[in-house]
């Protein structure tokens, strides 16, 4: 049964700040990446497709983990932690919004056997 964890982490610069934070993002990512657990961690900006007109904020963490207890591990790490107040709550950082979700690929009531 895959333990995977999914996450989709959305960011909306505030106006003129967009490539000033995909830096800062992009900046998380060799760290992130030596994390036990992290099987991806790339940050993506969004691009414009006529087949793919939906709603988004523009910077976007695609990121896949081992496990939960790997994710959670993660998003206790000072260097996140400080992202987040620093860019996310502080008024002078240069996030406008954000959203972080998880996804996991089980289905409800999986019956897998137990290894």
């Amino acid at each position: 049964m895959s333990e995977k964890i999914y996450c989709i982490a959305m960011f909306k610069a505030k106006p003129g700040k967009e490539e000033a934070l995909f830096k800062i993002l992009q900046s998380l990512e060799p760290n992130t990446l030596r994390e036990d657990g992290c099987l991806q961690y790339i940050v993506t900006r969004k691009i414009e497709n006529e087949f793919a007109s939906g709603n988004s904020f523009s910077l976007v963490f695609n990121e896949i983990w081992a496990n939960r207890a790997a994710f959670e591990a993660h998003c206790q790490r000072q260097e996140i932690l400080e992202f987040f107040q620093q860019q996310c709550v502080d008024a002078t950082g240069l996030v406008e919004a954000h959203n972080v979700c998880v996804y996991s690929d089980q289905p409800h009531h999986y019956d897998a056997p137990i290894l």
